[in-house]
């Protein structure tokens, strides 16, 4: 059941309820440090291997606990304009050629261009205004450059941007921010000390059974079984991207998709797209999938 809008939960046990309400499985040092989060109005970072699950953590949380998901979406070369605001430069002079001669030469027309009405909210700047409201996901911090990481730990201190044209915005309570990475590049300390922080690695093979039989309950579990124990065995091949939870879920949904009851070497060979999505690794595979799928 969903958290009424504006409660938080009160303990522990409770967020994780509430978590598995939505379809994610946390244990009890993510429930934790989620819960510690909430309660006092600090950040998580949550670093971890590719498809474990981290962004899934904020979209959850968002959608049980009834706030607005905000994503800022890292890449290489983002700067603070995409991040915050720009202007609507493409209305503004739409409004221009519509003002009369003699009005556009006023200043006070000029000075209405840089006004709330043209302001394009970026991610950041939405948070703020919504603060408790919302859930920010910074996600993939670890692809943008030192500068930007510097410039999002001053907005993460302060909650409040200036907008010299307008002001300064302030967030009376900041929102729920969740950060990940998946360590293409080590984080300065001044962001980690900055927020709670939590590892989220590969399951257990039970747990993942488990997650499995949450999120795709047509599934059966004898299937699930197979899926999670050949996955657990392509995660000790020399594979540049080991396959993650998230490509668990997609071979099980594909082989429920194409009415398969057993995962076979033929099965295996005709779906491994769904598991294994690099070129190289798929030559490591493709040589071992009678042993990736003997026993499963």
């Amino acid at each position: 059941m969903d958290q009424p809008p504006g409660r938080l939960p009160g303990s522990v046990a409770d967020l994780t309820r509430l978590l598995r309400g939505g379809g994610y499985l946390a244990d009890r040092g993510l429930a934790t440090a989620l819960f510690v989060a909430l309660s006092l109005d600090r950040p998580v970072l949550l670093e971890g291997e590719v498809g474990v699950g981290k962004t899934e953590v904020a979209k959850t949380l968002a959608a049980v606990l009834g706030r607005r998901l905000i994503r800022l979406q890292c890449y290489e070369g983002i700067d603070a304009n995409q991040a915050l605001y720009e202007w609507d430069y493409a209305r503004q002079m739409l409004h221009i050629r519509a003002l009369p001669e003699r009005q556009a030469a006023d200043p006070e027309a000029v000075d209405k261009l840089f006004g709330p009405r043209f302001l394009l909210e970026r991610p950041l700047l939405a948070a703020v205004r919504a603060g408790p409201d919302a859930v920010l996901l910074i996600d993939e911090i670890d692809r943008a450059d030192d500068e930007f990481e510097a410039f999002l730990l001053e907005v993460l201190s302060d909650f409040q941007i200036t907008i010299p044209e307008i002001g300064t915005v302030r967030a009376e309570r900041p929102p729920l921010v969740i950060l990940t990475s998946n360590r293409t590049r080590e984080l300065h300390d001044a962001l980690k000390r900055r927020c709670l922080y939590h590892w989220i690695g590969y399951p257990p093979a039970e747990r993942e059974v488990e997650i499995v039989l949450v999120r795709e309950p047509g599934v059966s579990e004898a299937l699930t079984r197979k899926v999670v124990a050949a996955v657990n065995r392509l995660r000790d091949l020399d594979l540049a991207k080991p396959p993650g939870v998230a490509e668990t879920l997609d071979w099980a949904r594909m082989l429920r998709f194409l009415g398969a009851e057993d995962l076979d070497e033929a099965t295996a060979r005709d779906t491994l797209g769904a598991v294994v999505k690099e070129r190289d690794d798929l030559d490591v595979v493709a040589g071992s999938l009678a042993e990736i799928t003997a026993g499963a």
